[in-house]
C-alpha cells in the first residue's frame, strides 16, 4: 500500500489520542493520528514524523501522521509505520500469493457471530477467517501485541475458536509494521488475558502467524514470516 502527498516533520506533543502538534515546513500543524493507541514509546517530542497530506481541501487536518522515527540506545533507529489502518490494506493486498492462492476470493470486514473479522477467503472449496492485528511496539528487537489492555481482541480470538469448531480455517495474523525484528509474542505483562486467549487459540488449531514489513515513509509492504513465541 501507498501514501500520496507525503512529507516529515518533528513531534512536539500529543494533546490527545486523535490529534497531535507537529513541525512542518517551518509550521506548526495539528494533524490527526491515525492510531489511537498510546504509543508512548513512538511519539516522543524532537522525533521524526511522516505526514500525508490530505486530498479533502475542508478537513479541520490537513495532515494525517502516519510513520515514525524511532530512536533505540545502542541499536539503529527504527522506522515504523503506526496507520491502524495499513494492516488490514497491506493484508489484504498480501493474502493472495502470499497465504492463499493467488485466485482466492478475498472479501474484508466479514460478520460471523458477534464479530466482524478483518478478511473473509474462499480458495480451492475452502472457508477461511482471517483477524489481523497491526503490531507497533518492539523491544530490543522483539515486536509485542497488544500495547494496551484489548477486551475487543480477546472476544476476536474466542470467535475465531467457535468459527474453528464450526469447520472453517481460521487465522490470526499479526502484522508488524517494521522490519529489524526478530520475533513476535503477546505481551502478557500488559494483557495477561490476550496471551492465554492465544495459547487457547493455539491449542483448538487456529493458525497464529506474525510477519513483518517493508516501510518507507509512502509505503507499507508484507515482506516475511518471523517466529512467533506464543
Amino acid at each position: 500500500m501507498t501514501y500520496n502527498d507525503v512529507r516529515e516533520g518533528i513531534f512536539i506533543s500529543r494533546p490527545n489520542r486523535f490529534i497531535a502538534k507537529v513541525l512542518t515546513d517551518g509550521k506548526e500543524e495539528t494533524v490527526h493520528v491515525k492510531n489511537t493507541g498510546r504509543c508512548r514509546e513512538l511519539l516522543v517530542p524532537g522525533c521524526t514524523v511522516y505526514l500525508e497530506k490530505s486530498s479533502n481541501p475542508h478537513r479541520k487536518t490537513a495532515f494525517d501522521l502516519i510513520a515514525v522515527q524511532k530512536q533505540r540506545q545502542n541499536m539503529p533507529d527504527l522506522l515504523i509505520n503506526m496507520d491502524s489502518q495499513a494492516p488490514n490494506a497491506a493484508a489484504c493486498e498480501w493474502v493472495k500469493g502470499g497465504l492463499f492462492s493467488k485466485d482466492a476470493v478475498v472479501q474484508r470486514e466479514k460478520t460471523y457471530g458477534k464479530s466482524r473479522f478483518d478478511l473473509y477467503v474462499e480458495d480451492e472449496g475452502k472457508k477461511a477467517f482471517v483477524e489481523v492485528k497491526g503490531v507497533t511496539l518492539e523491544v530490543s528487537g522483539k515486536a509485542l501485541f497488544p500495547d494496551a489492555p484489548t477486551e475487543r481482541g480477546v472476544k476476536h480470538v474466542y470467535e475465531l475458536i467457535d468459527a474453528k469448531k464450526a469447520g472453517f480455517d481460521t487465522y490470526i495474523l499479526f502484522v508488524v509494521q517494521m522490519k529489524d525484528v526478530q520475533v513476535f509474542a503477546p505481551n502478557r505483562l500488559m494483557h495477561p488475558e490476550f496471551a492465554d486467549a492465544l495459547l487457547d487459540a493455539k491449542a483448538a488449531g487456529v493458525n497464529i502467524l506474525a510477519v513483518d514489513c517493508l516501510v518507507a515513509p509512502d509505503s507499507m509492504s508484507i515482506d516475511k514470516f518471523i517466529n512467533t513465541e506464543i
